[in-house]
C-alpha cells in the first residue's frame, strides 16, 4: 500500500478570503498573493470568471496557503475563528449554496499537524507515537467506510424518533466531498499552524505507516479526552453495535474489575467518588502538555458540577429541543452504558415528556453547548407550592464520549514510562499493530 493523499474539508462559506503564500496553478495560470472567491449564479467567483470548482495546485516545495476566518470548536464552549496555514493543495467546491475548502495532502503530513492540533506537543514521545498509530488508524478506517458507502445504499439512518422517544447519534457518515473535517467532529486539523514541534514530526515518523488492526480490518480507533475511569462501548454513543477491540476497561495499571455503572445505584457511587485512575490527574504540567491554551479553559474534567436554575433548566431544554416541556419535574436516566454514560434520558415536564438519546444529543440538550459528558447524576432543590423543583444540580464524570483510548489517562501513562505499545493495548484489547506502507 502506498501512503494515501487525504482531502480535508476546512471551511464552507459563501465568500473565502485566502493568501497564497508561494507561487500556485490554477486555470492554467501561475497565480501568488492575496485572493477572494464567492458563491455566484450557483458558481465560484474568481477573477470576474465563475467555475464550478477550482483548484489551486503548489509550484514550489514548501509552499503554503492561509485561509482567513477559520472557525474552530463549532458549537463547543471554546468556538472561535483564526487565520491558519497550510500546505499541499487548495481545492474549492460548490456545496449546497456555498463554497467549501478542501485541502489534499499526503497522510503522514495530515498526521502531523492532527496530533500537533488535538493536544499540546510537548506530550511525552510514547504517547505521542501512540496518538499516531490510533489517528492514522481512525483515519484509513473512514475513508474504507466512505469508499464502501458510495458503492451501496446501506439505507443509513442516525435517529429513531417516536411519540415518546427521539433517539439521535452522529457519525461522519456526512462527509460525502471529502474524506474528513478539520474540526471536533472528525480530529482537529490545523494545517502547519500548529504543526511546529519537532517532537510531533519524530513521533509520525518513528510510526509511519503503522496502524491498529484486528482480524485484518483496520480499527475504527476512537479517542476522547478523559474516560472518567471507565471507558464506554460504541453502541453507547453510536450505532447499535460494537467491536471487540472497543470494550469497557478499567483505567489503571492493577486490573481492577469495571463497577456494574449501568446499574443507577452503582453508578451514583462511582460518580459521586473519585477512583484512582489514570486521568484522575491534577498534575498540571502533564495536563499542560495534552490540553490546548483554549482546552485549559476547562477544569475539573476527572469529576464535575454544573447547577441550573429550574428557569435556566427549562429554557436550554426548550431551546434547544425546539420544545416546550413547561417545567423540568424531574431528569431520569433509563439507560446507562458500561462507564455509566446515559444513553437514554427521560425529561418530564409538566407539558410533555420525552426520553432522548445518545449520549451527545442528551449533552447538547442539557447545556449551551455541550455537558463534558452524559455520564451524571442528577439531584433536585426543594419544592415549590405546586411541586415544582427550584433548581437541578448534575454530578458527572469525565470529558467526551469515553470510548476508545482516554487521552489524559495515556499521556500520564507516557509520563508513568509505558511504551506506546502497551498504551494502545491498555485501550484497545485484542488489537494488534501492523505496518501497512
Amino acid at each position: 500500500m502506498k501512503e494515501p493523499e487525504i482531502s480535508v474539508g476546512i471551511v464552507n462559506a459563501q465568500e473565502i478570503h485566502f493568501t497564497l503564500n508561494a507561487r500556485f496553478l490554477a486555470k492554467g495560470e501561475t497565480v501568488s498573493g492575496d485572493q477572494a472567491v464567492s458563491f455566484d449564479e450557483g458558481g465560484i467567483r474568481w477573477n470576474e470568471n465563475i467555475y464550478r470548482e477550482l483548484t489551486f495546485t503548489p509550484l514550489e516545495d514548501n509552499a503554503s496557503f492561509s485561509l482567513y476566518d477559520v472557525t474552530i470548536g463549532i458549537n463547543f464552549h471554546w468556538e472561535r475563528q483564526e487565520t491558519q496555514i497550510f500546505s499541499g493543495t487548495l481545492k474549492l467546491v460548490v456545496d449546497e449554496g456555498k463554497i467549501t475548502a478542501i485541502n489534499i495532502l499526503p497522510a503522514e503530513d495530515y498526521l502531523i499537524s492532527v496530533i500537533s492540533s488535538e493536544m499540546s506537543a510537548t506530550s511525552s514521545l510514547e504517547f505521542l507515537k501512540a496518538h499516531a498509530v490510533i489517528s492514522r488508524s481512525w483515519l484509513l478506517a473512514q475513508i474504507e467506510k466512505r469508499k464502501a458507502m458510495s458503492k451501496h445504499d446501506t439505507g443509513f439512518f442516525s435517529f429513531i424518533k417516536t411519540d415518546t422517544e427521539y433517539i439521535r447519534w452522529y457519525d461522519r457518515e456526512d462527509h460525502t466531498i471529502f474524506d474528513v473535517c478539520a474540526d471536533d467532529h472528525c480530529q482537529r486539523y490545523q494545517g502547519i499552524t500548529m504543526a511546529s514541534n519537532r517532537a510531533v514530526a519524530d513521533a509520525v515518523k518513528a510510526t509511519r505507516g503503522q496502524v491498529l488492526m484486528y482480524n485484518n480490518s483496520i480499527c475504527d480507533a476512537r479517542f476522547s479526552k478523559c474516560c472518567g475511569g471507565v471507558t464506554e462501548l460504541f453502541s453507547t454513543c453510536w450505532e447499535n453495535k460494537d467491536y471487540p477491540y472497543l470494550s469497557s476497561i478499567r483505567d489503571s495499571n492493577d486490573n481492577k474489575q469495571v463497577p456494574d455503572l449501568t446499574n443507577e445505584e452503582e453508578a451514583g457511587k462511582w460518580i459521586r467518588t473519585s477512583p484512582e485512575s489514570f486521568c484522575n490527574t491534577n498534575d498540571k504540567a502533564v495536563i499542560s502538555q495534552i490540553l490546548n491554551n483554549y482546552d485549559q479553559e476547562t477544569t475539573d474534567f476527572y469529576r464535575w458540577k454544573v447547577h441550573y436554575t429550574q428557569d435556566e433548566l427549562a429554557g436550554l431544554i426548550r431551546s434547544n429541543t425546539k420544545n416546550d416541556y413547561g417545567h423540568i419535574l424531574d431528569l431520569i436516566p433509563v439507560e446507562r452504558g458500561k462507564s455509566g454514560r446515559i444513553s437514554k434520558l427521560k425529561i418530564i415536564g409538566t407539558e410533555k415528556e420525552m426520553v432522548i438519546g445518545k449520549e451527545l444529543e442528551i449533552r447538547r440538550t442539557l447545556s449551551d453547548t455541550h455537558l463534558f459528558s452524559s455520564a451524571f447524576v442528577v439531584d433536585k432543590g426543594p419544592l415549590d407550592p405546586d411541586g415544582i423543583p427550584e433548581w437541578f444540580e448534575l454530578t458527572g464524570a469525565g470529558w467526551g464520549h469515553g470510548v476508545g483510548l482516554c487521552q489524559i489517562g495515556a499521556a500520564v501513562m507516557g509520563e508513568q514510562g509505558y511504551n506506546y505499545n502497551e498504551i494502545l493495548l491498555h485501550y484497545y484489547e485484542g488489537a494488534d499493530i501492523r505496518k501497512l506502507y
